[in-house]
């Protein structure tokens, strides 16, 4: 039998504490929380990507115009 997802189970009034397997509908949306995760940490990460080219293209360009290097990095945000 595979490793079944465990919750704990607190009775706030008497402190009795159980553990329970997650049901399969449980289980399910943890999956699909986490596949969402991963798919907005990959966006993230794209578009962060994205940023980091631009600059460094933009700074590039401003080179080319005569900038220094210090100059091109302070018209930068």
């Amino acid at each position: 039998m595979a490793d079944v997802p465990m919750k704990l189970i607190i009775n706030c009034e008497t402190g009795e504490q159980t553990l329970e397997p997650h049901t399969e509908e449980e289980i399910a949306q943890m999956e699909a929380e986490a596949a969402e995760a991963a798919i907005r940490l990959a966006e993230r990460t794209a578009e962060e990507a994205a940023k980091a080219e631009a600059k460094a293209s933009a700074l590039a360009k401003l080179q080319l115009l005569g900038l220094t290097e210090e100059e091109a990095i302070a018209l930068i945000p």
